[in-house]
């Protein structure tokens, strides 16, 4: 067996077989898959948004955690005031349209490369930082794990890049699996904890000696509330992909 024809079946059973152009729109997104696929990359920074507000409450101590829900509200606001704003570029946008795009024909060359910069960064990080705290998940679950996190986090950022590779209809199929799981594991949680604390069964949880974080260890400055807000505003990242993605669905997009 030469060797290009080794590289050739390695890359075939991993990417598939190639598409032709005029075969390309067959490849595209349905709802269920699409909205499951592109919605993936803001849920993956929803499940890490508000640890990292806990993070930056704690280090005025376990008194301050009470402001966990009013920052999440707000947050949550203009997570909702973002949503209707992509909403109105979907339907002046049809044919996909994003920050660089409205950007750049509603302001300026400059204003829509500062935005695509900025977009670039977004996903970088975003990648990287959902990665690594799916990999913390996975090594506090399994702790025996955790001396592999480098090589989890690589595996894991080669079978995404795999699966992207695979085109457009094969990565929906791989990625819309956990998405939906996702939701329904969240669905599941908030029916048990809601029954739960109708019910009566909450069973307050004392922390041990060597955990416990004293109540009062700094002062709770605007700027730590302000820093705990912005680093909650991690859940705000990946809206914009749908609005970017409207060409990948099957017509009517």
């Amino acid at each position: 067996m030469s060797p290009g024809f080794a590289v050739g079946a390695l890359k075939h059973l991993l990417v598939g077989k190639p598409i032709p152009s005029h075969q390309a729109h067959h490849e595209r997104y349905t709802k269920s898959t699409g909205l499951a696929i592109l919605s993936s990359d803001a849920l993956s920074s929803v499940a890490y948004a508000t640890e990292e507000i806990l993070r930056t409450l704690l280090i005025a101590g376990t008194a301050s955690l009470w402001l966990v829900t009013p920052i999440g509200c707000v947050i949550a606001g203009l997570m909702l005031v973002i949503a209707f704003s992509y909403r109105q570029t979907i339907y002046a946008y049809p044919g996909g349209g994003g920050a660089y795009r409205v950007a750049r024909e509603n302001i300026g060359t400059v204003a829509g490369l500062v935005a695509a910069a900025a977009l670039l960064l977004d996903y970088v990080l975003t990648v990287a930082v959902s990665i690594a705290a799916g990999v913390a998940a996975v090594t506090s679950a399994l702790p025996a794990w955790h001396v592999n996190t480098v090589e989890l986090s690589v595996g894991f950022l080669a079978l995404i890049m795999i699966g992207n590779l695979r085109g457009i209809r094969e990565s929906g199929r791989i990625f819309s699996v956990p998405t939906f799981f996702f939701l329904g594991s969240m669905g599941m949680l908030l029916l048990v904890g809601a029954y739960k604390v109708l019910t009566g069964d909450v069973v307050p949880i004392v922390p041990a000696s060597a955990v416990f974080v004293p109540a009062e260890t700094a002062s709770l400055s605007i700027f730590l509330v302000l820093r705990a807000f912005a680093n909650g505003c991690t859940a705000l990242t990946g809206i914009e992909a749908i609005s970017d993605g409207v060409p990948a669905f099957k017509p009517p997009e």
